[in-house]
């Protein structure tokens, strides 16, 4: 029987082996189980859609997200605990990399006590990491979690895209986007410094790899710029100057935003795209933040005396924001009616009324407007979901 002492020591010399480094997740898994005292443990991982939880091995199948209690362990974050087919018991663990959802880890055991429930969050802690490290360059990652070929705009920009959601106890910014392997020219990106959470969410001109192209120039312009501690219309023109600079025929619009985590104030600049949404106290905030929007970012910007503008709003506790592109409110419904923005709001606001996280609020919205679509959808989808909480003092 391993013990407490003699467990935490075979896990202490497992992680000090230099070897480890080498194995593939699947083995890493099983040694560390051993090494726990755990009797079996599985890692699946959520597929680039969010459909499914795919194991890393053959030996099981995959399960549904949305009809099964590893989907439910996803969904919530939480842990969950069933009898096993094979006699004992399961426990569904949400893997998880900071604010990111991966996946689950399912522990198998005889029983479930306090040290093995220690120990099997302290392997989903650990899995979560090594998943984070390795899905950069292993394709056996990639490979596990797409459902079908991918076009190579989508592939393009995909690799500039950052996790779909990061955060910290007060503030959260999560995102989906799709049609997933057909992407054309949208696009989202989110950062956090110790004082900061920088947003934004971009539309380039047209759906092929030109436009592709724009949105991951922007992208690195909005990342170089911000990198150097630029300022936000600083950081806007920066964009500007590459796109004029490199793409001068091609343009994008863009929300591009700053929150102060401490303050709640909320800075942004709209460059020719959908006013963002402010959602507080369960209501939609009409025109909240709209303002005049400035042009799109390229060429068009660098044509006219005006510099651009930066609003800035005062958030409070629990607000949520909603930046989006116009794929998301020109969708149609089930009823065949355009999404629009009224709907739009009040999805979110029902699914937190529930008390669903802001992540799974998002890959329920998308695929509801997935469902509704005979094909796909006319246009790229995106949406891009803050959340702010002061911190305590």
């Amino acid at each position: 029987m391993v013990t407490a002492d003699s467990g935490d020591g075979l896990l202490e010399g497992f992680l000090a082996d230099s070897d480890n480094a080498r194995l593939d997740l699947s083995t890493t898994v099983a040694r560390c189980s051993k090494a726990l005292g755990l009797q079996h443990c599985v890692v699946y991982l959520a597929d680039l859609q969010q459909h499914e939880l795919v194991p890393l091995t053959d030996v099981v199948p995959a399960l549904p997200i949305d009809d099964s209690a590893a989907g439910w362990a996803y969904r919530t974050q939480s842990l969950r605990v069933t009898d096993s087919d094979s006699g004992g018991l399961t426990a569904w663990l949400p893997l998880l990399d900071g604010a990111e959802r991966l996946g689950v880890l399912a522990v198998h055991c005889p029983e479930l006590t306090p040290l093995s429930l220690r120990r099997g969050r302290a392997l989903a802690t650990l899995m979560g990491m090594l998943v984070t490290s390795r899905r950069a360059y292993k394709d056996s990652f990639v490979r596990r979690t797409r459902t079908e070929p991918m076009r190579l705009p989508a592939e393009m920009l995909r690799a500039f895209l950052p996790p779909r959601t990061i955060g910290t106890a007060h503030a959260v910014s999560t995102a989906v986007l799709e049609p997933a392997y057909e992407l054309g020219g949208d696009a989202f990106d989110h950062a956090l410094t110790e004082t900061t959470l920088h947003a934004s969410v971009l539309d380039a001109m047209g759906h092929d790899l030109p436009a592709g192209l724009t949105s991951a120039v922007a992208l690195a312009a909005c990342r170089n710029a911000r990198r150097t501690g630029a300022d936000l219309p600083e950081l806007v023109q920066n964009v500007d100057t590459a796109l004029s600079t490199w793409l001068p025929d091609q343009f994008c619009t863009g929300i591009l935003a700053q929150l102060d985590l401490e303050s709640g104030m909320l800075r942004w600049s709209n460059c020719g795209h959908p006013t963002p949404l402010l959602i507080r106290d369960q209501r939609l905030l009409v025109d909240a933040l709209a303002r005049e929007p400035d042009p799109p970012m390229g060429l068009p910007s660098l044509l006219t005396d005006r510099g651009r503008q930066c609003h800035e709003i005062a958030l409070e506790p629990g607000d949520r924001v909603l930046m989006y592109t116009d794929g998301v409110t020109e969708s149609r419904t089930h009823d065949g009616e355009e999404l629009g923005l009224t709907r739009f709001a009040d999805f979110v606001i029902r699914a937190t009324a529930a008390g669903e996280l802001a992540p799974e609020i998002l890959r329920r919205l998308i695929h509801t407007l997935l469902d509704a679509q005979p094909n796909r959808l006319r246009d790229d989808a995106t949406i891009l979901l803050l959340e702010w909480w002061p911190p305590t003092h």
